[in-house]
């Protein structure tokens, strides 16, 4: 059976429908039936896709072209009667009309490729090597991490194949910058005019001290394929040597608006070469694509990622205080205005994302890995550093997981996890697993208090919204016009008057709403007010009486002012920048 050997041929005669042909070749076949699946889901989004959803036409064929008898066992896997052939074809048309970060798509410009969505396996024989060969126009580019020559790429075994998507077409633009002796590739395609002195420049900041954090790279080179879109767009995608983003619009990317979203998720990308590339939750070590693949870790996997990509940025001088301060904002915002904080543990929404992880789901059900798990991490970080004087930190258990686990190829559990967290402390971490991890004690206390240890506060203001400050509800605008409630705070004056998720709010007092509910609440503000409220069932008023609760405060990380010496040192072994309340050096004028 190892003599087997497996080829994938990819072309397409009519790129208008999105139909990529693909050809799977099997040889040294010696058994009667032949079993070949595709995968239900891909690595970096913990949820069924059921790619096979998108398979119009699927054939197995003997070499003289003559066709075999096959079944589905599942719905996604097929077991095809060799018939006495040691060779067996399938072809299949997979239909690749949507481009994201994780997607297969092709257009008449570009065959954007992620194997995981469309290329068959034989289970248990993931090992085996793979070529896959490219009929694309001549004039075509062709970026991806695996060797190619002749327009065939090679790859060592299916799990390198699949971890390897690449970017075929028009249009690629290509920069190389090296760090630590290893080469890095940022490749866009799209329309995109990159200032490639300030890119690199970033990009080397982040990568440096990602490379400082761990010690070495675990690849021989890492390439960003990044799709640049003309309309908005943010995704990300994680794999072994490489990862491939889609973000726009591409008139945004290099301002303000969209610049540092680029080097927030190409940060937080890489570092998942380290982070689930490598150092891996023993449960997926190695992946099973047919099903899920359950593990507690994604507060980890996911959550570690998020704390590290922005501080790495912000160590590496690519983000501003303001920069790095609006990150932290934005997760403690997501946290605080989040009731299923109450309900979910961080653990059980790792568990969970096989669920409805990447969906908004009920009403104040569950947390996200990703906001939660950066949080802790920040927690733990900090926490750390004031137990060991700034001798150890998460920076210690992140290089320990690398060495330990990671660079050797095995899996780590939770209770590892917690071994090197308290390892790194010196002192038991278990209540951190307890309270945090698998618990939902409120977080506020703790990230208040170890904040203080780098000099910064937590500022709480009231919302701008009344309706979100007085009543306690949040709503988002239909066409500009009509208010459509997304979210009521339990318990809040809004919540004990009835008023529920997906409510529209028509008019107040009387007066028709036509995007302007904030402005009409502050001009009433302090008075009862009446609501025209519909819902599927039927339109009623609700009044609505100001008290003296407050709901949806908004969070914001500052310097303190009176930050003291020790604070300030704390804040630059931490973030490796002077706090902004450090006495500035003295300057010499020379004349």
């Amino acid at each position: 059976m190892d003599r087997m050997n497996i080829n994938y041929r990819f072309s397409f005669s009519a790129a208008h429908t999105h139909y990529l042909d693909i050809e799977t070749t099997v040889t040294g076949v010696s058994a009667p039936v032949l079993h070949l699946q595709l995968p239900a889901w891909r690595p970096g989004r913990y949820v069924l896709q059921n790619f096979a959803k998108n398979i119009q036409k699927w054939q197995a064929y003997a070499p003289d072209g003559t066709a075999l008898p096959h079944r589905k066992l599942t719905k996604d896997l097929w077991e095809v009667q060799t018939m006495g052939h040691s060779t067996v074809v399938v072809r299949m048309n997979y239909h690749a009309a949507e481009l994201n970060a994780g997607s297969t798509y092709l257009s008449a410009e570009q065959m954007y490729v992620n194997p995981i969505t469309c290329c068959l396996y034989m289970p248990g024989m993931e090992h085996l090597p793979c070529t896959v060969q490219l009929d694309i126009p001549d004039n075509w580019q062709v970026a991806c991490t695996l060797p190619m020559h002749s327009r065939m790429l090679k790859a060592d075994s299916y799990h390198q194949l699949v971890d390897s998507p690449w970017i075929a077409g028009l249009r690629l633009q290509c920069h190389t910058y090296t760090v630590g002796g290893t080469q890095f590739h940022i490749w866009f395609r799209g329309e995109f005019k990159p200032d490639w002195p300030r890119i690199e420049a970033d990009f080397v900041g982040f990568t440096q001290q990602q490379l400082q954090l761990f010690g070495s790279f675990p690849f021989a080179h890492y390439h960003f394929l990044i799709h640049v879109r003309t309309e908005k767009a943010y995704h990300g995608v994680e794999h072994q040597d490489s990862t491939v983003i889609t973000l726009g619009p591409s008139y945004d990317l290099l301002k303000e608006a969209m610049y540092p979203e680029l080097l927030g998720i190409s940060s937080h990308e890489l570092f998942h070469a380290w982070n689930i590339k490598c150092i891996r939750p023993v449960e997926m070590q190695p992946y099973d694509y047919s099903k899920e693949n359950y593990s507690p870790l994604g507060y980890v996997a996911e959550g570690v990622t998020t704390y590290y990509g922005d501080l790495m940025l912000y160590r590496g001088g690519c983000f501003t205080d303001f920069d790095y301060f609006r990150t932290l904002h934005d997760l403690m915002m997501k946290h605080f205005h989040n009731y299923g904080r109450f309900n979910q543990s961080v653990a059980q929404a790792s568990w969970d994302t096989w669920l409805d992880g990447y969906e908004k789901g009920v009403p104040d059900r569950k947390v996200s890995i990703y906001t939660e798990g950066a949080l802790i991490a920040l927690m733990a970080d900090l926490y750390i550093r004031r137990a060991t004087a700034n001798a150890r930190s998460l920076d210690t258990v992140l290089r320990h997981l690398y060495e330990q686990y990671g660079a050797k190829g095995c899996g780590y559990t939770e209770a590892d996890y917690l071994r090197l967290l308290t390892e790194a402390a010196g002192e038991d971490m278990s209540w951190l697993m307890t309270d945090y991890y698998h618990g939902t004690t409120d977080m506020e206390p703790l990230l208040t208090e170890l904040l203080a240890y780098v000099g910064v506060e937590m500022r709480k203001t009231r919302s701008r919204m009344y309706f979100e400050n007085r009543f306690g509800f949040k709503v988002t605008y239909n066409n500009n016009r009509s208010a459509k409630i997304t979210e009521v705070a339990p318990g809040s004056i809004a919540d004990r008057a009835c008023l529920k998720v997906d409510d529209e709010i028509s008019a107040i007092n009387g007066i028709r709403i036509a995007g302007n509910l904030k402005e009409w609440c502050k001009y009433f503000q302090e008075e009862t007010v009446t609501l025209t409220v519909s819902s599927a069932a039927a339109a009623r008023e609700v009044q609505l009486t100001p008290g003296t609760e407050r709901y949806y405060l908004t969070y914001w990380p500052h310097h303190h002012p009176k930050a003291t010496e020790q604070q300030m040192e704390n804040y630059r072994a931490w973030g490796g920048r002077d706090h902004a309340y450090a006495p500035k050096a003295a300057t010499t004028a020379t004349v």
